[in-house]
């Protein structure tokens, strides 16, 4: 069992120049090669940003991608990127913020690999260990409409038969490329945890534990069996320009513990709507718990002292030997980002990597 202790959950927030080039790329002022050179350097400084804090796990911040589900929709035809349900995030004083799904319009294809240029421009840039990040099936799921998606897909079934297919043969050829660390992210579980949102699931005629069922299987299917390569599974309660839309503890899903085939369970963790440690006592002996106890979606700077108490807490259910640490979340979810400036960042960044390494020494 790896013992990376200071891991990264993903998306860092996009230079303001990436930003813009992006922008530039889209409306026909900037070719591919000129874009790619922006990306390129923009990659280059994230990489260096998480070696220079000290993080044991570092990616590619996910600038490659508009969001992080981006590499889904860009890569794989049948989608209308924008036209499906929005989904309300909101903060702590009950302000919203809309975001547009996209909706699957037509039978999917897989154009290109949707991460692979990640992994392998990451691999050779790096000595530490890189990871990539993959969305899951059941998020995927969320990208179906009954009336806009059933003259692609007459069930949600059929379509996520099709998603399952796509996301094993990334997998597989993420493999195939040397990427021995997968994350598959997976916020669409915070719909099973919050007490409010299982009740809409009910009364919709919806049992939402056989849908954790389904979503369990969705993941196993994905993930397979690919000894040496470790996977992990990011749980959060959605982070969208530092909103939320979920609250609750992890007991209602707790199950996903000892039923997925995950190695590392990477868990939101940074304030009481996330509830307590107890649901740790449902990790099997031989998985790895990273606790996301320094948020990504407000500045302020959490203590060693705090971060260090919260750790000794959780090994009350799992040993200290199977914990480690990390940010709650990515930092830029979608290319907006959260509300904390680059500084903030890395601050957050060198805390985990710090507080890790007194914890649990060098790795």
């Amino acid at each position: 069992m790896r013992s990376w202790r200071s891991d990264v959950v993903g998306s860092l927030l996009r230079p303001e120049y990436l930003k813009e080039a992006r922008r530039r790329h889209e409306a026909g002022e900037l070719s591919d090669a000129e874009f790619k050179r922006i990306e390129d350097r923009a990659v280059d400084g994230a990489i260096a940003l998480q070696e220079g804090v000290g993080l044991d796990v570092i990616t590619d911040g996910e600038f490659r991608r508009y969001a992080f589900y981006g590499h889904l929709v860009d890569a794989v035809e049948g989608f209308d990127k924008f036209g499906g349900w929005a989904m309300p995030f909101r903060d702590d004083e009950g302000r919203e913020h809309v975001v547009r799904r996209p909706v699957v319009v037509d039978r999917l294809k897989r154009r290109r690999p949707m991460a692979a240029e990640e992994f392998i421009y990451l691999r050779g840039r790096t000595d530490r260990q890189a990871k990539v990040t993959l969305i899951s099936a059941q998020q995927a799921a969320a990208y179906y409409d009954p009336e806009k998606s059933k003259g692609a897909y007459p069930t949600i079934d059929a379509y996520l038969a099709d998603v399952v297919d796509i996301l094993r043969e990334e997998v597989a050829e993420l493999i195939r490329l040397g990427c021995t660390y997968i994350q598959v992210d997976a916020p669409q579980y915070a719909a099973l945890i919050d007490p409010q949102i299982r009740e809409g699931y009910r009364q919709r005629g919806n049992d939402p534990d056989k849908l954790l069922d389904q979503c369990i299987e969705l993941d196993n299917a994905v993930i397979g069996d690919h000894p040496g390569v470790v996977f992990g599974l990011h749980l959060c309660r959605g982070n969208n320009q530092s909103r939320y839309y979920a609250s609750g503890g992890y007991e209602p899903v707790a199950r996903v513990f000892e039923r997925t085939r995950f190695h590392r369970f990477l868990l939101e963790y940074d304030d009481a709507r996330s509830g307590s440690f107890e649901p740790l006592q449902h990790v099997p002996e031989d998985r790895v718990v990273v606790l996301g106890l320094v948020t990504s979606k407000k500045p302020e700077l959490e203590s060693k002292d705090l971060l260090k108490r919260r750790i000794e807490e959780a090994s009350r259910y799992v040993p200290l030997e199977r914990l480690a640490l990390s940010t709650q979340c990515g930092f830029a979810s979608t290319e907006e980002g959260n509300q904390v400036t680059p500084m903030d960042q890395e601050a957050k960044l060198r805390l985990v990597a710090e507080t890790a390494r007194e914890v649990w020494g060098e790795s």
